[in-house]
């Protein structure tokens, strides 16, 4: 069968495809413990429920305007505003149904054809399909050693006058790692030597930091430089508010690329679900107390998970600043990570991801999703250490 070129080189997001192995093995019996899906184990808040009951009962179940209600795109701008200290109009943002959306239907308002988008590696799958998916050129170019911003001398190498985008991650998945004011400021004066250049910050886990209020953004950075026109943040209420199945996410930009990312809405997807708009109002325009009890038993599960890890043969693992994985490095085991993954699942019966799934920069690492319950985190790394003592006896044997 013949395929278009913007779907002929996808590839599955590597948490779903080791979810389906996972899923196979449980039918047939196996006991698995699930570390490889960022899917938080809250479930979403009574409040931000009953507003969306309250929602459909009240006849929410209508179209709305596609590019988010008012009362919404009213309540984002005042939080952006507010948390990223810049000003945010609602006519500068655009609702739609997750994040993922957002990312993809503003790359195909701003790509042309032999255009490229560069991303971080390791970084989020969907930034390289998502190139394909509009016709570009995916570029992926190494962090630095903390895991967070780019290289810089290997970004500066890497842009080209067919560079259209730049992808920002922070807090990062996979790594977790935080990116600096400072570094996020370098990046904005990078962009500014390059008129053509796009920058999209997805900032989805900016509230699930663990020594600040809010992680850094480049919205900020990219104001106080003097290219804010050429910035697209991305957030939305999936992690922060566990409402990952209601399908809810927003984007800031400038205005004139609001209107036609407002009409690929009308013509890909009509409009999100207006109850769960609905909900999301409250979910935006509430208190944070949710958020910071949230936070908290986070770091207790990060600061058990990294503690663990770090006393295993063969594995080490730094504490990230923020989100809700670990990745730690296996090198020390002497297998690759794909191999280590692959162990993991079939022999200890715990669900993990290659840290190559992320890109080529994670060979030698593994990530794990800690948001799961404190007996399962403890039952799925005894399991992990247990492999680990069996390699190293393998290999001294």
């Amino acid at each position: 069968m013949e395929f278009g070129p913007g779907v002929a080189h996808l590839q599955n997001e590597g948490a779903y495809a080791v979810l389906a192995d996972a899923t196979a093995l449980e039918a047939q019996g196996k006991n698995i413990v699930h570390f490889e899906i960022g899917q938080p184990d809250y479930p979403t808040p009574d409040y931000i429920v009953d507003a969306g009951v309250k929602a459909l009962e009240g006849g929410k179940t209508t179209y709305c305007n596609p590019s988010g209600i008012v009362d919404l795109k009213t309540a984002i701008a005042n939080h952006v505003t507010a948390s990223r200290g810049v000003d945010v109009t609602a006519d500068m943002v655009v609702v739609g149904p997750g994040c993922k959306p957002g990312l993809f239907f503003t790359a195909l308002a701003l790509v042309q054809p032999g255009d490229e988008i560069i991303g971080p590696d390791p970084g989020f799958p969907s930034y390289t399909n998502m190139a394909h998916m509009v016709g570009a050129k995916p570029v992926q170019v190494r962090l630095n050693a903390a895991g967070g911003a780019y290289d810089m001398d290997a970004l500066e190498a890497a842009i080209t006058d067919k560079t259209r985008i730049i992808l920002v991650n922070s807090p990062s998945n996979p790594t977790g790692a935080v990116q600096t004011m400072d570094e996020l400021t370098a990046l904005a004066r990078l962009v500014q030597r390059w008129p053509r250049v796009w920058v999209f910050s997805d900032e989805i886990y900016a509230q699930l930091v663990y020594d600040m209020r809010i992680a850094p953004s480049y919205l900020k950075a990219a104001a106080a430089v003097g290219v804010l026109d050429r910035c697209v943040m991305f957030d939305g209420a999936s992690k922060t508010y566990c409402m990952t199945g209601w399908r809810l996410g927003w984007s800031v930009m400038p205005k004139a690329l609001c209107d036609k990312v407002h009409l690929v809405m009308v013509h890909a997807v009509g409009c999100t679900a207006n109850f769960t708009q609905a909900a999301g109002v409250v979910a935006v325009g509430g208190d944070d107390a949710f958020i910071r009890k949230l936070v908290a038993d986070y770091k207790d599960r990060r600061d058990y998970v990294v503690k663990r890890l770090n006393t295993m043969p063969g594995i080490t693992c730094a504490s990230p600043a923020g989100a809700f994985y670990v990745f730690p490095n296996v090198n020390g085991t002497g297998l690759d990570c794909r191999t280590f993954a692959k162990r993991s699942l079939h022999e200890a019966g715990v669900a993990i991801l290659p840290g190559t799934d992320f890109g080529e920069g994670g060979e030698g690492h593994i990530r794990i999703s800690y948001v799961r319950s404190l007996q399962e985190l403890q039952e799925g790394l005894d399991r992990i250490e247990q492999l680990a003592n069996t390699v190293l006896q393998e290999r001294a044997s």
